[in-house]
């Protein structure tokens, strides 16, 4: 059985074919331009190729409310041309098939949840920390939604009584995304992060802010298992400091034998970054099967 995947981003789109297993069987990447140039590409590539059902997981912020008139749109995003486009009904239009929709993030930790670091426990959170900062969560076996979605990279953080910056992003100068999304390290520090590597007080400061944000997520949602993706987490000398941060403000507070093990509770993806397309599959899966 064949499904199709589409990670839909900021910057690029993920189209992909795979199986019931999560297997990739073929996979392109376009550029994200205007939707008149880009979803004509996206439904191209999907026509004629004899997927079930399709799973898109979206930049958003989307509307996931079934009940709602803009049910599958992208709403109130910073990319204008995106902005209350009807993305999951011109495609669905086209393409006449069961297409299961959700977030960018939350595809991702359904996709760990299936296949991954999260199968097997019936919660975890996925974060991506790159361009921006989001957050996936699967709780009690599903994917987590409400009034919206979870918006959790843009948590409030105490900042760093020597830390000046003041933050990248245009709602909230001391949110996650502010202060330890790429463009905030690129803009505080005027180097990309790949060329602060060796730059220890760089990655202590970044340690410092992630850590409060995972804190807020143990204390709010209590998941079973943290996942840390995206391009910053590309740095693998954050992992250590962020678990000694954590521990360190959690402050005894939190005693769980996850909390106790805690280098196999805050984890990288492990998916070789597939985690995004397989939780698409898996997306396409389920819709298939509700309907």
């Amino acid at each position: 059985m064949l499904f199709g995947a589409l990670e839909a981003g900021g910057t690029k789109m993920v189209m992909a074919i795979g199986n019931e297993n999560g297997e990739i069987l073929d996979r392109v990447s376009i550029p994200t331009e205007t939707p008149d140039i880009t979803v004509p590409r996206i439904i191209d590539y999907f026509k004629g190729k004899n997927i079930e059902a399709l799973g898109i997981g979206s930049f958003g912020p989307v509307d996931l409310d079934r009940q709602s008139e803009t049910y599958g749109y992208i709403t109130s995003t910073p990319k204008l041309a995106w902005a209350n486009y009807d993305i999951l009904g011109n495609i669905k239009k086209e393409l006449q098939i069961p297409i299961g929709f959700d977030t960018d993030v939350n595809a991702a930790a359904l996709g760990e949840a299936t296949w991954g670091s999260i199968k097997g426990l019936s919660s975890g959170i996925y974060i991506t920390i790159g361009t921006g900062v989001g957050v996936g969560v699967y709780m009690d076996g599903r994917l987590l939604h409400g009034m919206l979605h979870p918006e959790a990279g843009h948590v409030l953080l105490s900042k760093h009584p020597e830390d000046d910056f003041e933050g990248v992003c245009p709602y909230h100068p001391n949110c996650m995304e502010a202060l330890a999304s790429g463009p905030s390290l690129e803009k505080r520090w005027n180097k990309k992060a790949y060329d602060l590597a060796d730059n220890n007080k760089v990655w202590e400061l970044e340690a410092y802010y992630i850590a409060q944000g995972l804190v807020n997520y143990i204390l709010t949602l209590s998941p079973h298992r943290i996942v840390l993706g995206g391009g910053v987490m590309h740095q693998k000398q954050l992992f250590p400091l962020i678990r000694s941060q954590v521990v360190k403000l959690l402050n005894g507070y939190v005693k769980t034998k996850q909390i106790e093990n805690i280098d196999e509770y805050i984890v990288p993806p492990s998916l070789n970054d597939n985690q995004g397309i397989m939780g698409c599959i898996q997306l396409a899966k389920m819709e298939l099967q509700e309907q």
